[in-house]
């Protein structure tokens, strides 16, 4: 089958590997029905995320027709049309049972690996490096789906596939950045990113009563898509202060939750993104928290921040003090889809979430390496290249 594999820093290639099997009794093979890009790719081609090794298939937010079922399967058969979490869970284990499915004590197969980066291993993911497990990722024509009653989810009866594709893993994500961030009715919630994850989670602080959201970026598309699709204000920060117009916008209080859905390779205009730039390309430092300072400086006092993009070690010049001293409650996770995505399954359904303006570019999955040069330059208004086989 072809699959798109990492051959090396800012190298990708189409391949034929052989095609996956049953391996455990729990698993299921899905026939890929489309997969996308995602930021958190950029930073595995960039070589910013460790153990990634020549050959490894990328990709990790798809849906799939299911073809093969392991004999302990029960939730699934062959033929069904499913969404498939990005994060895999054993359904079992303590974390998972309270449902902080990408903590999952038993889907990655390299342990070790994590519990020297973060002191604890996380949950597998696909397509994700040997230290998420080393599981072949969604960018194929076939993908073997360990643990599947509890990761693949049935998509309703007029949700097409691609709408149903971002449920894998931006709409939770961005779910999950309103909802643990806290969002109230009445809430001003401030959201660093307009990509797909940022969108989303502006789209769930509206769902959960935020009276105002107000998105941060500088591609003019996605800041247009935003507006258009979302009904966020947006702010260029190109353009001016974001700090002062956050306080501005909100009678000089700040935002009540502030969203960071940007990752370890943030930009800015101002000397701390070439401070952050030079020691992460020297690997002094592995990210570039350039964002998250941002929304921590604009927060308002006693506010609450949380941090969805992708980060993967240690960072300079971060502002504790301001934690502690403005009392901001501070969260970060990886997303823990299986505790939504049936639920975003159905607010999908019923018109509440729109996701299909977001595969702005429809492609071969042979034309994926064309398609991250896309999507990694912002060529051509890309916010999501998505490929089908």
């Amino acid at each position: 089958m072809r699959a798109v594999c990492w051959e090396g820093v800012n190298k990708l290639s189409v391949e034929q590997i052989p095609d996956p099997e049953i391996r455990n009794e729990q698993d299921v093979i899905v026939r890929l029905l489309a997969s996308t890009t995602c930021g958190s790719d950029l930073h595995l081609i960039g070589g910013y995320i460790p153990a990634m090794k020549a050959g490894d298939v990328i990709g990790h937010e798809f849906v799939g027709e299911v073809v093969e079922v392991g004999p302990e399967v029960r939730r699934h058969k062959v033929g069904d049309r499913v969404v498939v979490c990005s994060f895999i869970g054993c359904g079992r284990c303590w974390y998972c049972r309270n449902d902080l499915w990408s903590l999952c004590d038993n889907t990655n197969t390299n342990p070790g690996i994590g519990q020297t980066l973060f002191g604890y291993e996380t949950a597998g993911i696909f397509g994700y490096s040997h230290a998420m497990g080393g599981i072949r990722g969604s960018h194929a024509e076939y993908v073997r789906v360990p643990f599947a009653d509890y990761g693949a989810f049935p998509i309703p009866e007029g949700v097409d596939d691609i709408s149903a594709l971002f449920a894998s893993d931006s709409v939770p994500t961005g779910w999950m950045g309103a909802d643990l961030g806290g969002v109230r009715p009445g809430d001003v919630v401030a959201v660093w990113g307009c990509g797909a994850v940022g969108q989303m989670a502006a789209r769930a602080s509206f769902l959960k009563g935020a009276e105002r959201v107000v998105c941060i970026d500088r591609i003019p598309e996605r800041l247009a898509m935003t507006e258009r699709y979302v009904g966020a204000e947006v702010i260029d920060y190109t353009t001016t202060d974001v700090a002062a117009e956050l306080r501005e916008r909100t009678g000089g209080r700040g935002p009540d939750v502030c969203i960071e859905a940007v990752g370890m390779e943030a930009h800015s205009t101002g000397p701390d993104y070439l401070y952050d730039q030079v020691k992460q390309q020297l690997r002094l430092q592995t990210d570039r928290p350039t964002a998250v300072r941002q929304a921590i400086h604009a927060c308002r006092k006693g506010g609450s921040v949380f941090v969805l993009g992708v980060f993967g070690g240690a960072v300079d010049k971060f502002p504790l003090g301001m934690v502690v001293n403005k009392g901001l409650t501070l969260r970060g996770a990886q997303m823990h889809g299986q505790r939504y995505i049936p639920m975003l399954l159905e607010r999908i359904a019923k018109g509440e979430i729109g996701t299909a303006h977001l595969a702005t570019h429809p492609m071969s999955l042979d034309d994926a390496p064309k398609g991250y040069d896309m999507f990694k330059h912002k060529k051509d208004g890309c916010v999501r290249a998505v490929f089908r086989p």
